[in-house]
């Protein structure tokens, strides 16, 4: 066991009593370890926004994490529900659960953190490429609209940077010029798209309304199942 998975501060928000799995509780943690954990322990290896963090605890011991950012990108910020609820919109960016935890503790940590936030629209993705059709999010009772769209992404050799970060810093000559063969365009893999509403029933009724993807059947997993995010 990565010494990663071990003991973070001592200053927690207490969880909500009465957890579904046995000496397990979720309480917020500090933003640097969990992303600490993140980059260590999650597939993609990267950080990403982090406004909220989320620990699985065993006693005194982490053993998942879960986050929540501004997406960094404007498109996807009101394309969701359109420009008026942009500021409603909230994505949960990463999510990682040691192999030692029960199967439902990734949702049993999503579903108790879901209620925690303080925004209306959350949204996440399930990236194909790992083989993720987003089975966490179909447990927890998210509304599944679809893929993403085919596009490319600008990347760097040796850079841990997301391509969109790439691109709100540079434009195609600058970037060539700074990195040289090192850059390249690399086709982005399709993700499968999921969205959580929360509010009353009234304020639900309205987000629903106003999203811009029609929700469809949820996808079906192919061969072993993979839930990461």
């Amino acid at each position: 066991m990565s010494t990663l998975w071990g003991d973070v501060a001592d200053e927690r928000k207490a969880g909500r009593p009465g957890t579904p799995l046995a000496g397990y509780v979720v309480t917020r943690m500090e933003s640097k370890a969990a992303l600490d954990i993140v980059v260590a322990r999650h597939y993609l290896h990267r950080a990403a926004p982090c406004e909220h963090a989320f620990g699985l605890f065993l006693g005194d011991s982490v053993r998942g994490v879960c986050i929540y950012g501004t997406p960094s990108s404007a498109p996807l910020r009101s394309g969701i529900a359109g420009p008026e609820y942009a500021r409603d919109m909230i994505e949960l960016t990463r999510l990682c659960v040691d192999d030692s935890v029960p199967r439902n503790g990734e949702s049993f940590l999503i579903g108790a953190t879901l209620g925690w936030i303080d925004k209306d629209i959350v949204v996440s993705f399930a990236d194909t490429a790992a083989g993720h059709v987003g089975t966490v999010y179909q447990a927890t009772n998210w509304l599944y609209t679809g893929l993403s769209a085919k596009r490319t992404d600008w990347t760097v050799e040796g850079v841990s940077k997301h391509g969109q970060t790439l691109a709100d810093k540079h434009d195609a000559a600058s970037i060539r010029e700074a990195y040289g063969d090192r850059f390249s365009i690399q086709e982005r893999s399709r993700k499968h798209r999921y969205i959580y509403l929360r509010g009353t029933k009234r304020r639900i009724r309205e987000l629903r309304a106003a999203l811009r993807y029609p929700v469809v059947p949820y996808p079906k997993p192919i061969g072993p199942i993979a839930s990461a995010t």
